[in-house]
């Protein structure tokens, strides 16, 4: 199998549309693109789902609790959670799921998508093994700032991304 690799930041306005349109379609959340740098928050939640084939990779998106229990509250029509249970843990899934499946369209074909993985958090490590190349995107909605980034893997499994 061909590996075909393509620079993450081709998928910029991708990425950017996309996550705007799910978010804005299944939550009501309005968020532009922002200029805001990564911060490491204390209370995170931490959806990705990663890709393999033709292409391969990763999208990991970040936000604080608080937005997670208002990105569930509005995907489920259900009162804003004040705990992290399953409910977010599904809304987190769904949004990831969401976001990976519409990239996925305009990835190179013979693409396929992982099951989301969600975790609850700032005290934990995730490596994406084989990534060489990774593009973090800051969005900010009316709740403050969220990260999407976008992680490309050469399939070597040697080398990890943080």
């Amino acid at each position: 199998m061909t590996n075909s690799i393509l620079h993450v930041e081709a998928y910029d306005t991708e990425v950017r549309r996309i996550v705007q349109d799910v978010l804005f379609t299944m939550t009501a959340y309005a968020v532009e693109l922002g200029d805001t740098g990564y911060a490491v928050q204390p209370d995170t939640a931490t959806c990705a789902v990663f890709f393999a084939g033709e292409w391969s990779g990763a999208v990991l998106v970040e936000c604080p609790l608080s937005m997670a229990f208002e990105f569930t509250a509005q995907l489920m029509r259900i009162p804003k959670p004040i705990q992290f249970d399953d409910d977010v843990f599904d809304a987190l899934g769904e949004l990831a799921n969401m976001i990976g499946g519409n990239l996925k369209s305009v990835l190179p074909k013979g693409v396929s998508l992982s099951m989301p993985s969600v975790v609850e958090g700032s005290k934990y490590s995730l490596r994406v093994c084989g990534a060489n190349r990774n593009k973090r995107m800051t969005f900010v909605g009316p709740d403050g700032p969220f990260w999407v980034t976008l992680v490309e893997t050469d399939g070597a499994p040697a080398a990890c991304h943080q």
